[in-house]
């Protein structure tokens, strides 16, 4: 496993992405910025126990279940938008972009509980320190990427931008895995970092106009066991959600 990821105090959040364009935030630091306990996130891990498979992999893999939630957020208020499908340009994602995908929903009990309303308002805390909004356009993402196949591909798109302000990648958990390396990159040259993530909620902020990102592929450490991935993936936009038809609220 590489090393881990340097991390930054919650006070040095806002000059850290404002110099290197991304930051990682410990567990404590980002239940701070939402004013979460442990307890409450950790009710959330069995949810990751029900995921339905992707059903959009287009390099014929079987590795990745996927749930997916459309939200605002508007002076602090989160709000739960119609469920709808997500979208991404081909200048974005090559291999899954330029058609609409349509995913399993959230769990109403997640989609419900304050604390889930807590997260989405602090990350948008976050992104606020890019630029003001008067709403955020948030999607998230429940991932679970295992090895049945003998190997899973958290990022199979390779390393890229999601078109988005803020990308908030929380790791969940990691159960007999060894890979899953996370790799960040100046978008505007080679300049690079990489670690692993491991502490359970652990968050990387990214600046997505700034900088490219990918994970890579996962094995298991014991051939015969179970192995998986878990992560949350959180984007914020302004302006809208994206849309074949452009930015649509």
């Amino acid at each position: 496993m590489t090393p881990p990821p340097p991390l930054t105090a919650l006070p040095d959040l806002p000059s850290q992405l404002h110099t290197a364009g991304w930051a990682v935030l410990p567990a404590a630091a980002l239940q701070s910025l939402c004013g979460s306990q442990p307890a409450a996130w950790a009710e959330w891990l069995p949810l990751w126990q029900d995921l339905p498979p992707d059903p959009h992999l287009r390099d014929g893999g079987r590795y990745r279940r996927r749930r997916h939630g459309c939200f605002t957020v508007a002076a602090g208020q989160v709000a739960a938008v119609p469920h709808r499908a997500h979208w991404q340009p081909l200048a974005y994602n090559a291999l899954h972009g330029g058609y609409e995908r349509w995913f399993e929903p959230l769990p109403p009990a997640l989609v419900a509980d304050p604390a889930w309303a807590g997260l989405l308002a602090g990350l948008a805390q976050a992104a606020a320190l890019l630029g003001p909004a008067p709403c955020w356009y948030g999607e998230a993402h429940m991932f679970r990427i295992d090895t049945a196949g003998g190997i899973g591909r958290p990022t199979p798109e390779g390393a890229h931008r999601d078109g988005v302000d803020l990308v908030a990648v929380l790791l969940v958990g990691r159960h007999n895995v060894k890979g899953g390396e996370t790799r960040v990159f100046d978008a505007r040259g080679t300049q690079g970092q990489r670690f692993t993530l491991a502490e359970p909620f652990s968050v990387l902020l990214l600046d997505d106009e700034r900088v490219i990102h990918e994970t890579t592929p996962i094995q298991p450490q014991q051939p015969a066991e179970p192995a998986w991935r878990d992560t949350l993936v959180v984007t914020l936009r302004r302006g809208g959600f994206q849309g074949p038809q452009g930015a649509a609220a």
